[in-house]
């Protein structure tokens, strides 16, 4: 018997009034209905995205392994752009301050 033939079977059960108070299903039972639809559609919603093969295992830590990569560079990139401007912002500084002395005439 297969998952969708079990949730049938499972969804006439609940329908039906062999289990407890006529019109009323157990919580055993709507516990089951209930696990098994959503197994059922969780592996539904794996095949669609392509991940319900042995080797998705692999393919999800490759994925966690390239976006942390890509995480890890996006901040070493902030980091030298933040770098680099505040090396010119001291630069601008040291030669505004070289102006105001006076250096330039010293030079020539």
């Amino acid at each position: 018997m297969d998952e969708d033939e079990a949730l049938a079977r499972l969804i006439a059960l609940a329908g039906t009034s062999a289990v407890g108070v006529p019109g009323q299903p157990d919580a055993a039972l709507l516990r089951a209905v209930v696990e098994e639809a959503s197994e059922l559609g969780a592996r539904r919603a794996l095949a669609r995205l392509g991940l319900a093969d042995e080797a998705a295992r692999d393919d999800v830590s490759d994925l966690r392994q390239l976006l942390g990569a890509w995480r890890d560079a996006k901040k070493s990139v902030w980091a030298a752009v933040v770098d680099w401007a505040v090396r010119c912002v001291l630069a601008l500084v040291v030669v505004g301050l070289a102006v105001k002395l006076g250096l330039p005439g010293l030079l020539k």
